[in-house]
């Protein structure tokens, strides 16, 4: 996911991602223990989809509070 698509989500959104994203994580581990996955990049980009999730929900939260200090 491109931080462009990120941008056009909602924080609510934002968090359902990455609760999914999280999830499938976690599942993808799971099915490593017991067999090769088809595509091991999947995790890799899955953790860094979560940290553009997360790194644009603290550019909002800054702007948030720089415009309530204004």
């Amino acid at each position: 996911m491109d931080a462009k698509d990120i941008r056009e989500l909602t924080q609510d959104e934002i968090d359902i991602e990455i609760e999914r994203a999280q999830e499938e994580i976690f599942k993808l581990r799971f099915r490593a223990a017991y067999e090769e996955l088809e595509n091991p990049a999947l995790l890799k980009e899955l953790r860094r989809d979560i940290a553009r999730m997360k790194t644009i929900q603290h550019e909002r939260e800054l702007q948030a509070a720089g415009d309530s200090d204004a």
